[in-house]
């Protein structure tokens, strides 16, 4: 068994007798080990080896059906491992699941709130089921409507008649009803607009600096991962393809790009052929090729003269930084455009 350190790069071995200790130290707040999960023939997580040091957060990147999903549900105990083990805040995820689902929150990417009720009858339901005795659980529920807020919605407005910006606020308030110490948000902002993603956003940086929780989030957004996580892992078929910090996986690849555009995909794999010699980092996505270079400006001339020599004429040439894009698609084989996985020939998998 390893698990994934600090660095990109860095593997610590941990044995199976180890493990144990290792769930308990309070400086991990989520420890897996060859976490497995079939439905049927289908393999939708593979072995995943990962530890999430208290107080990060922990940004897991994936496309459509790339298991980011079915690992959530596991660790929050909403779905059994096929093999393997993990624990979160030291509880084991089988056999301890109470204690998990005390110490844990979780916004999934399925909302599911009553419409019939408001926001206030939700959360002193929800802090009722946690125990909560009724005249705190009204004090919690004005507490969150105004952390997430909600407190100046009509007190009558039913949540059927929120907006998708609104529900996803208060699904994060109930995940916050009992104070937990780790908080899971599967793709909490997919379908917002920008002022309600970047609402979500300052409150998961709030809660993470301000109260010490420790937030693993999935998404399909790299900008949010590149913002929020102080660590990313990458996920596609099933298992991990790339982790580090946002900076470390970008240096990877390079310090600098030029990107060029051209009419169709036939013409970027003949300057693929042609360029071949001026370096070893490179992506092709579709009309897209995107090369890597230590200084790039320093070799556009000869870029430009091999592509003339070609024959070949691109639509648009740029020189960028590498972003978590260029990663992801390294890793995967294709872009995330708009949430959507662009350019991989993945086969379907279970979220």
């Amino acid at each position: 068994m390893t698990f994934s350190g600090g660095t990109e790069g860095t593997a610590v071995a941990v044995t199976p007798a180890a493990f144990a200790a290792v769930a308990r130290d309070g400086n991990r707040s989520i420890v897996v080990e060859s976490l497995t999960r079939r439905f049927g023939e289908l393999l939708a997580v593979d072995a995943i080896d990962l530890e999430v040091p208290s107080g990060e957060i922990f940004g897991f990147l994936g496309p459509n059906g790339a298991g980011k999903t079915t690992l959530v549900k596991m660790l929050t105990t909403i779905l059994a491992p096929t093999s393997g083990r993990a624990t979160v805040a030291g509880y084991d995820v089988t056999t301890e699941s109470e204690k998990v689902r005390a110490v844990a929150g979780v916004a999934l990417q399925e909302i599911g709130l009553d419409a019939l009720m408001t926001a206030r009858e939700l959360l002193v339901l929800q802090a009722r089921l946690f125990g909560i005795e009724a005249r705190e659980a009204a004090r919690v529920a004005e507490r969150l409507l105004r952390t997430v807020d909600l407190a100046d919605v009509d007190p009558r407005k039913r949540t059927g008649r929120y907006s998708g910006g609104m529900r996803r606020r208060l699904d994060l308030a109930l995940a916050l009803v009992h104070t937990p110490r780790v908080l899971f948000l599967d793709e909490p902002t997919t379908g917002l607009d920008p002022a309600s993603r970047a609402a979500i956003w300052d409150e998961v940086r709030r809660l993470n600096r301000d109260d010490g929780v420790t937030v693993f989030l999935t998404t399909q957004y790299l900008e949010e991962a590149d913002r929020l996580a102080d660590r990313v892992a990458i996920i596609d078929r099933g298992r991990i393809v790339a982790w580090g910090t946002p900076a470390e996986l970008k240096r990877t690849i390079g310090d600098e790009a030029v990107s060029l555009t051209f009419a169709d995909a036939e013409q970027a794999a003949s300057a693929d052929e042609a360029l071949r010699p001026l370096t070893g980092q490179r992506q092709r996505s579709g009309r897209e090729l995107v090369l890597y270079f230590d200084s790039a400006a320093m070799v556009v001339p000869d870029v430009v003269r091999r592509l003339d020599e070609a024959g070949l004429r691109p639509q648009d040439l740029s020189l960028k930084q590498p972003t978590l894009d260029d990663v992801f698609l390294r890793a995967t084989g294709g872009r995330l455009v708009g949430g959507e996985d662009i350019g991989s020939d993945a086969p379907e998998q279970a979220s």
